[in-house]
């Protein structure tokens, strides 16, 4: 049976309401500066936060500046980031962005995306060997305050278990699908309440849906669900 877009965007409206009174009313900030949030972003990849952010900040400690992580040996960026895991693979694919970075702009900064279009801007960042849609969006949403949504293991998960979108699209098609239901202001919040909804009370293996405030909107829930006690050190619950 097909559904009706508008509906899906109400019950896009009335999860993130849920969301805003469970975890707090979020206003967009900064996350730093762009290239940065695209080193960062690439770090993460197949790895947790922890490892990713440790391994950013020693990539920051041991070089002064961009161009020095350029210019440097691979093996040499790859020994620094090794807590994040897949050092040589990142370690090659971030160098290799930072070269094209310079050879296209005769810096090695991201700062010009700030005057750009919002979909050139993902373009061109999607043009870069390692770069994907979500890579892409994180960029211009944590750093630019732009309304790209990026989709996640978590946010892929959540939504699809509410079904605001189904599963068969796959995360690199969910981005675009789920941006819709949106306005533009709520996007920012929607995926970080999101993700913090996927690793406290909807996870992979036996989602929590007894302490969970989205049930009642939840076509995973209303088909049976998982149902459960509330996780230790879950807000509002």
């Amino acid at each position: 049976m097909r559904v009706d877009e508008e509906d899906l965007r109400e019950k896009a409206a009335a999860v993130g309401d849920l969301l805003d009174a469970e975890y707090g009313i979020l206003a967009w900030r900064s996350h730093g500066e762009p290239l940065g949030a695209l080193v960062l972003t690439m770090l993460s990849q197949h790895t947790s936060d922890r490892n990713s952010e440790r391994a950013y900040d020693d990539l920051r400690r041991r070089f002064p500046s961009w161009d020095a992580v350029r210019e440097a040996p691979p093996s040499e960026i790859a020994d620094t980031i090794r807590s994040g895991g897949l050092a040589d693979v990142k370690a090659a694919r971030i160098r290799a962005v930072l070269q094209d970075i310079f050879e296209k702009t005769g810096r090695t900064s991201l700062d010009f995306l700030a005057g750009t279009a919002t979909e050139e801007a993902k373009a061109y960042l999607q043009d870069f060997h390692g770069v994907g849609p979500k890579t892409a969006a994180c960029v211009l949403m944590f750093s630019l305050g732009r309304p790209v949504l990026p989709v996640d293991t978590h946010v892929f998960r959540v939504s699809h278990r509410l079904g605001l979108i189904p599963k068969r699209l796959g995360e690199a098609k969910a981005h675009e699908a789920l941006q819709a239901l949106l306005p533009p202001e709520r996007v920012y919040a929607f995926h970080v309440h999101m993700i913090r909804h996927g690793r406290r009370v909807c996870v992979a293996q036996t989602p929590r849906c007894g302490a969970c405030v989205l049930r009642a909107r939840c076509d995973y829930y209303r088909a049976g669900g998982a149902p459960g006690p509330a996780p230790a050190g879950t807000p509002g619950v």
